[in-house]
Parts: structure tokens; C-alpha cells; sequence
């Protein structure tokens, strides 16, 4: 329900807001503004994107949890697809996504209604589980077959599954 009012009331408040400016400002100021803010967004999404991606790889190399870092590329990423949109309202919302610290109160208040079952990371990290047809199998063997297919033997056709060209 609450996505379906949102399809319905973002781009009627864009609208409303666009009359707005439009009528105070002029047409070509506003159109000025969209296309600057999305250009502005697309650099700033570019930049945090590139420290989001060195926080992860720096939590994957202290073996640390990595959900702050993925949580935060994940609303820069909605954060661009907001600044892409044209409109005043989108854009507010995009950039305030890029603030860090509105980030991270957005992923304390989402982190506070989520509950993680389990969280394992690190070697061994899959010992203990069994899967169907693993039961008491060593790791270490792979069972399978194999036909030796040479240039020779090759039928002249595409596939089995076409006639080939005619």
C-alpha cells in the first residue's frame, strides 16, 4: 500500500513543485537547475560510490562485517537513480542520501527493526552444514565422468538439436 501511494504521490508533488519554481523562476532557469542537479548528483554518486567501495574492501580484508558498507552503496545507489529523475523533490531526497551521517541514520533506524538469524564469516565458515548428498562425504572428492571428444569424430551439423544449414 505504501508503495503504491508513493507511485502516485511523488510525481504529483514533482509536478506541483515544478509549476512552482517554474512560475517563480522562469522555464529555462528550471530546466538549468534539473539538468545541473543531475549532473552535480551523477559526480557526487561517483565519488561516494568509489569511498563505498573502498570501505568494503577494506571490511573484507579486516574480516569484519561488511552490512554498514553494502547498506551504504546501496542507498548511494538509490541516491543516483533519485538524482537521475528529474525533479526538485527526488533531487532533495538524493541528496540528502549522499550526506554520510543521514546515511548512517538511516541504517541505525533500518538496522533496529532487521534481525539477522545468523552471521558467519571467515575460514570454516561452512563446516558443520550438511547438504542432500553430502551426508558423510570427504570434502576432497569429486565424483564424474568424462568422454574424450577429438576434431575428428565432430558430426558436421551445428547440434543435435538443429538440422544444420540446407
Amino acid at each position: 500500500m505504501y508503495l503504491f501511494l508513493a507511485f502516485l504521490m511523488v510525481p504529483i508533488i514533482e509536478i506541483a513543485l515544478f509549476i512552482q519554481v517554474g512560475s517563480a523562476i522562469g522555464l529555462w532557469p528550471t530546466l538549468a537547475i534539473v539538468v545541473l542537479t543531475a549532473v552535480l548528483g551523477t559526480w557526487l554518486v561517483k565519488t561516494q560510490g568509489r569511498m563505498a567501495m573502498g570501505q568494503l574492501r577494506t571490511s573484507f580484508q579486516q574480516m569484519s562485517d561488511p552490512a554498514e558498507p553494502l547498506a551504504h552503496g546501496a542507498m548511494i545507489l538509490f541516491a543516483g537513480a533519485l538524482l537521475l529523475t528529474p525533479g526538485f523533490f527526488t533531487d532533495a531526497f538524493g541528496f540528502a542520501l549522499l550526506i554520510p551521517p543521514v546515511r548512517l541514520a538511516v541504517y541505525r533506524y533500518i538496522r533496529a527493526r532487521v534481525t539477522v538469524a545468523q552471521f558467519q564469516m571467515g575460514p570454516g565458515g561452512m563446516q558443520g552444514r550438511n547438504y542432500p548428498g553430502t551426508a558423510g562425504k570427504p570434502d576432497d572428492i569429486i565424483d564424474g565422468d568424462f568422454e574424450d571428444v577429438t576434431q575428428g569424430e565432430r558430426p558436421n551439423t551445428p547440434s543435435g538439436w538443429v538440422d544444420g544449414p540446407r
